[in-house]
């Protein structure tokens, strides 16, 4: 079974200062996720783009803010 990335565990390796930056994978149920790093926004989407849209609009578009996970991303509501 894949690790599981959780809000919490990225949160304290989150990087210093205000900029967002966002975790895309998909969830146990096969779901694309978008989980920006401290837990303040995210979102389930019906595809792998526009789960990575959402997250490069929410970031200004900056090509390091967004990283695409191979391990399952869980969203925590």
């Amino acid at each position: 079974m894949p690790p599981i990335l959780h809000v919490a565990a990225i949160h304290a390796e989150a990087p210093a200062g205000g900029a967002a930056r966002f975790i895309v994978g998909q969830d146990h149920a096969g779901r694309w996720v978008a989980v920006e790093v401290h837990g303040r926004a995210g979102g389930l989407f019906r595809s792998r783009d526009a789960a990575v849209h959402f997250a490069a609009y929410e970031t200004g578009h900056r090509a390091d803010a967004v990283s695409v996970s191979p391990d399952r991303v869980e969203l925590r509501l």
